[in-house]
């Protein structure tokens, strides 16, 4: 694997390099670790897709993707009644 330098503001560098000293690891054992937790926006599109048709093939319906858009956030729905629990707990 080739490697090459990224230019950093010190404060950054500084602070990456205690980041990875906590974990025990390098710098750019860090950086290859953050970037891979990141997908891009073409492999969060490739990973949606797959996601749909996985879906599509365990329930046996063809769903379209609008209808997939169109259908309501069940998972942020969670979420949110999570937290208006957890604040009502804290209250």
């Amino acid at each position: 694997m080739t490697s090459t330098t990224i230019q950093v503001p010190r404060e950054t560098r500084d602070h990456l390099a205690e980041l990875a000293r906590e974990r025990g690891l390098s710098i750019g054992q860090l950086v290859e670790a953050l970037a891979a937790e990141q997908p891009t926006a073409a492999q969060r599109a490739e990973r949606l897709a797959a996601d749909r048709e996985t879906v599509r093939s365990v329930i046996g319906v063809p769903i379209t993707d609008e209808e997939f858009d169109d259908a309501p956030d069940i998972l942020g729905n969670i979420h949110r009644i999570a937290a208006e629990k957890a604040r009502k707990t804290r209250a």
